[in-house]
């Protein structure tokens, strides 16, 4: 059967449309699921106004950021407005706004549905585990839907309106900034409150972990929500976008040298099976009475990734599309699978490291940091692996089989591939902070230690999959990075030839080259000052926190003994987080992109592409690595709570509780947000390689 790319096109926006149907039946079954305790309403409405409160705040900054950059944009991108057409430089602008809006409705859509869902997910505990899974699956599903929907919608919107890939690039580039900055902000908020209700709670007064009197316990609710929902949901709008703007970028390249639109329509083709595969899957999602949660997680995505594999292998029959490119497709989509189960090994609390990291915890803190660490780092190795395989597979089937050039396009497509069922990975990862919230609602409104049970039940398998959907959105920015660096090789090529320097003025880069290894050098070394300025603010503001919840206890009578209508003033900790995250979420992305601008001038477009090459490797390893470790002792925690080694209020405890303490800010904060900066990173250089090669000092 013959196709057309128009014919894919309109596909992808009805899959779309679709998505959005989903999502809203969806929103509409966890509505009305039934609520009637008022004390969980009560909270809940708190919960929900902080969260609110903390996201008009931030993007209220971040709009004004955006606005400047956008401003830039239009006096600089493509090219100087002067010199070029005044036009070009307007769609850029207009691209790049429309991506941050579009990235921004993701986290509102992602925050709304999941300050509902927690409250029906915890009252759906006191009627038995599957209610209250599937509250807190759907609700989660709902961001899904609704994120993979609009970030294909807007992808089509933009290649149709503007014919211009570039645009394209810029669409991504709005989309990953603001998601680096809500990120960035969201995971200050959320591990800014949750430190300081661990620490000062469980640690010093040896009170439950969401007890009411603990004055921070309403933020760290909240954080949940403005970290975990609202800056992970434009966190995995960016990636997907990111990675089918690089697949259409050079699938559009060669298919304007090759003739015909195969290429651009294979990525719609198989990004629109991805939303289809996911919509089905989410009404697969099911979990018996006696159930495991994390059995019934893990289930669904491999349901989800074999109807992938199996309809888009019928969609390239039936269209005749290349088979090379759904081989590699394929690739990816099997070794992000394997990073998943990977990761679930050293995060899972039925598997081993968990056990030898309790055992840790009862000879004492340093030990369960150092093992902790060891096994977090042990974790970046079969993840490394993984995205080599899928990267050197995917280059080798696509280069071999179709020849010179399309060996990069290959690789793209095995992250569209990873990311093919990135609605539910969202719905996975969204699941685990509404029952993380649902936990602290059953406890604050005293619905029973069954309900308590159920739902504690829940949040370790959230965080065990959480791990799981982090180790594959890292792996796939990996790849999809690593895909934009082509891009960035053809960007340069262009511009190259436009000024008469030659047609392959590009080719690779040569470490050997000291431009290359200057570049290579500061690329490699931005994600762990990236990571640490993240985590210091989190220190920082955490000291802030933990002060004002010492002065409570100290001047508020009769609020650490519990006495009744004795209430903390919950709004003074929501207001330090908030005001700390805003204040610190800037400096960290702004940094990188500045670093970034700095290399370009100084040695051009070689330094550049040794630059991306060495941030990608480097923030490669600290994502897998942070990200993992923070899972592993946040469930290494939740194991011990469960009654082993020593159980609740043992010295094993306490020492858990601190490592899970460190393994906040890593699992939460720097790592996830490392994935959005090398995204942003390699976007910023291939949107002024034109800028470099005309200007630099020693390029």
């Amino acid at each position: 059967m013959s196709f057309d790319l128009g014919f894919f096109q309109i596909a992808s926006i009805v899959v779309a449309v679709l998505a959005f149907g989903t999502a809203f039946w969806l929103y509409k079954w966890v509505e009305k699921q039934p609520s009637s305790n008022k004390r969980v309403a009560e909270v809940g409405k708190l919960i929900k106004d902080g969260a609110n409160t903390f996201l008009k705040k931030e993007y209220k900054t971040l709009a004004v950021f955006c606005t400047c950059v956008a401003v830039l944009i239009l006096l600089f991108l493509p090219g100087p407005i002067w010199q070029g057409n005044p036009l070009e430089n307007i769609i850029m602008a207009l691209s790049y706004l429309l991506g941050a809006v579009f990235s921004g409705i993701a986290g509102i859509v992602g925050m709304s549905i999941a300050t509902i869902a927690n409250v029906k997910a915890a009252e759906a505990a006191t009627r038995g585990i599957k209610p209250s899974f599937m509250s807190g699956y759907r609700g989660g599903a709902v961001m899904g839907m609704a994120v993979v929907g609009g970030s294909l919608l807007g992808v089509v919107l933009v290649l149709m309106v503007t014919n211009n890939t570039t645009a394209l690039l810029g669409f991504s580039f709005g989309a990953s900034s603001l998601a680096l900055f809500a990120k960035a902000g969201g995971g200050i908020f959320t591990k800014t409150a949750d430190i300081s209700a661990d620490l000062v709670g469980k640690v010093e007064l040896e009170i439950p972990e969401d007890d009411p009197r603990n004055p921070a316990v309403i933020a760290d609710n909240v954080g949940d929500n403005v970290g975990d929902c609202a800056g992970m949901g434009a966190d995995l709008f960016d990636s997907n976008v990111a990675s089918m703007a690089a697949a259409i970028t050079m699938g559009a390249g060669l298919d304007r040298i090759h003739g015909g639109s195969v290429n651009t329509a294979t990525v719609f083709c198989y990004a629109a099976i991805g939303l289809l595969s996911s919509i089905i899957g989410v009404f697969t999602a099911n979990m018996k009475e006696d159930g495991n949660p994390t059995r019934a997680l893990n289930n669904n995505t491999y349901i989800t990734t074999a109807i992938y594999g199996i309809l888009t292998a019928l969609a390239t029959f039936v269209f005749d599309l290349p088979w090379p490119i759904w081989f590699a497709s394929t690739i990816g989509l099997l070794c992000g699978t394997v990073i998943g189960i990977a990761s679930d090994y050293f995060t899972n609390d039925e598997k081993k490291p968990v056990h030898m990291v309790a055992e840790s915890c009862e000879v004492g803190p340093a030990f369960t940091i150092l093992s902790g660490i060891s096994y977090g780092l042990m974790s970046v190795l079969p993840a490394m692996i993984g995205i080599g395989v899928a990267a050197l597979g995917s280059y080798v089937v696509a280069e071999n089989y179709m020849g010179a050039g399309y060996g990069m396009f290959g690789i793209s497509m095995a992250a569209v591939g990873m990311l093919s069922i990135v609605g539910m990975i969202i719905s996975n990862d969204a699941y685990g902070p509404i029952v993380d919230n649902a936990r602290g609602l059953v406890e604050m409104g005293d619905l029973g230690d069954k309900a308590l049970e159920i739902t504690d039940s829940l949040d370790s398998a959230g965080n065990t999959v959480k791990a799981v959907t982090k180790g594959f959105s890292i792996a796939a920015a990996g790849l999809t990075v690593i895909a934009l660096l082509g891009a960035f090789i053809s960007e340069v090529n262009v511009a190259a030839l436009e000024m008469g320097k030659g047609e392959a003025y590009l080719t690779g880069f040569d470490v050997t080259n000291p431009l290359v290894f200057f570049g290579l050098i500061v690329g490699a070394a931005i994600p762990p000052v990236f990571s640490a300025m993240l985590m210091l603010g989190v220190d920082r503001n955490a000291q802030r926190m933990i002060k004002e919840i010492h002065r409570q206890f100290k001047e508020i009578v009769g609020l650490k003994e519990g006495k009744e209508g004795v209430v903390p003033e919950y709004d003074k900790c929501i207001e330090i987080a908030t005001e700390g995250a805003i204040k610190e979420l800037i400096p960290a992305g702004l940094m990188a992109i500045l670093a970034t601008l700095l290399v370009g001038f100084v040695g051009g477009v070689q330094a550049v592409g040794g630059f991306i090459t060495g941030n990608i490797v480097s923030g490669l390893i600290f994502a897998l690595f942070m990200s993992n470790s923070g899972g592993l002792w946040d469930n290494t925690k939740k194991y011990i709570e469960a009654g082993n080694n020593g159980g609740k209020g043992s010295d094993a405890h306490k020492n858990g509780v601190i490592g899970d303490t460190v393994g906040d800010p890593f699992k939460d904060t720097a790592g996830p947000s490392i994935n959005t900066q090398i995204t942003v990173v390699s976007l910023v250089a291939s949107l002024t390689s034109t800028i470099f090669l005309a200007f630099s000092l020693f390029g």
